[in-house]
């Protein structure tokens, strides 16, 4: 069941197959109702909206466009937030998903590795893996400067991708080049809608909160040193992510950065290891390695505000769960779901196929 705000389709989102100046006129203001409409495919939206809305004429103009995504729009996981260093040559599991979650065969990726020092190299690695896995169209959005994303060329290609792969690097850079930009606004209202499959690893996966940690150390005792925070993109605003997880023992690390930042849910991901997010509040852990969910929700005291820098930091009644391959959580529940092997027994199962 999706909550579908149709006055949203007309004016919150963009649809550049629409002319702005047309858009009022072709479906007037709905007084902000809303319909709860069962979504088996893009089609149904243009059937009941046809019953239900008086602006006809702005359903005959989108018809073209949802007809066009209606075998590519991601179904599966809308967002996937990876721990780095993702399987690129074996099964591929991780990237597999995406690639599926994106359209499959019909799917049209767009890389973004400006997180990194070499974007050339990165985005070139990507291009080759998704184009073997037989993606009908693979880009590489080589933005080389801060809001470089926002010109025409980069909004144009975007604005046809089913799936979006944001490449690991540096998180700090990755921010600095699209915070506050028209292409993030884009993949922001693209998945609100379900047009987009958003995918991040490693520094692409850190940027996802509206906090992130932009740096620090590992293996001590939790301290207000140990973590250096900054503004994310807020894509999941409720997490704060931190990736390499137990590779690099980072556990004192997150501990640290939620005593400072208690509102908000602590997510480590391993390395070759995928949060992915449903669209419903959940999500599904894939891959080899675990997702250690740091949850505050019932923290009684934290010395934060009275402790030095390098002094321990005393956290009382913090819930930690440590989740597997086929687990699921819900992050606005905070409750833990019995671990389903479905889903993924058939990926592994096609992945043995293809390989065989």
């Amino acid at each position: 069941m999706v909550r579908f705000h149709l006055q949203s389709l007309t004016y919150g989102v963009p649809n550049r197959s629409i002319h702005p100046s047309n858009q009022q006129q072709l479906c007037p203001p709905i007084n902000n109702s809303y319909f709860l409409i069962l979504l088996p495919c893009n089609y149904m939206i243009y059937y009941l909206g046809m019953r239900l809305c008086a602006g006809r004429k702005f359903f005959r103009a989108v018809e073209k466009s949802l007809v066009q995504q209606a075998m590519v729009t991601p179904t599966k996981y809308p967002i996937m937030v990876i721990g780095g260093a993702e399987d690129k040559v074996g099964n591929r599991t991780i990237l597999t998903a995406f690639f599926d979650s994106a359209g499959g065969a019909e799917a049209t990726i767009g890389i973004v590795p400006c997180a990194s020092q070499e974007p050339s190299v990165v985005g070139a690695r990507y291009h080759r893996i998704f184009t073997q896995m037989g993606a009908k169209n693979v880009h590489v959005l080589d933005i080389r400067r801060p809001h470089e994303c926002d010109e025409d060329r980069w909004l144009k290609l975007l604005d046809r991708c089913t799936g979006v792969f944001l490449s690991g690097g540096d998180q700090v850079r990755l921010f600095e080049f699209i915070h506050g930009s028209t292409f993030l606004r884009f993949i922001k209202e693209r998945l609100h809608i379900g047009t987009l499959v958003l995918a991040g690893t490693s520094a692409g996966a850190a940027v996802m909160g509206e906090k992130m940690i932009s740096g620090g150390s590992s293996g001590e005792s939790p301290n207000r040193s140990l973590v250096d925070l900054m503004d994310g993109l807020a894509i999941i605003p409720e997490l704060l992510v931190d990736q390499h997880f137990h590779n690099r023992n980072r556990m004192a690390r997150l501990i640290s950065a939620i005593a400072a930042h208690p509102g908000k849910l602590g997510i480590g991901i391993d390395e070759d290891t995928c949060a992915a997010f449903s669209g419903d509040g959940t999500f599904e852990v894939i891959g080899k390695g675990t997702i250690t969910i740091i949850d505050p929700q019932d923290l009684t005291h934290t010395n934060y505000s009275s402790s030095s820098a390098t002094s321990p930091l005393s956290l009382h009644d913090l819930r930690l769960h440590v989740l597997n391959e086929g687990d699921h959580y819900d992050y606005r529940r905070h409750s833990v779901h019995r671990t389903s092997f479905g889903v993924i027994s058939k990926l592994k199962a096609r992945l043995r196929n293809t390989h065989s």
